[in-house]
């Protein structure tokens, strides 16, 4: 038990807490101060679509395998 708190746990606690420290310190990032930000500015990019592709891929390889089966 001690072993795999030492191996695991531990490492994982120090890399999430030093990941959340410098997500804290990182800024806004939000539109200057006295602006408003445009309602349609919507941040949905490249991202959608290759999720939207490895979902197909990853049901007709569900898909093949099920009629490999049959």
């Amino acid at each position: 038990m001690k072993s795999v708190l030492l191996n695991k746990f531990l490492p994982s606690l120090i890399l999430i807490l030093g990941a959340t420290a410098v997500a804290v310190a990182q800024g806004s990032g939000g539109p200057a101060p006295g602006t408003t930000p445009d309602p349609t500015a919507v941040p949905i990019d490249g991202g959608v679509s290759l999720l939207l592709a490895g979902g197909v891929a990853y049901g007709l390889k569900h898909l093949r395998n099920r009629r490999r089966k049959a």
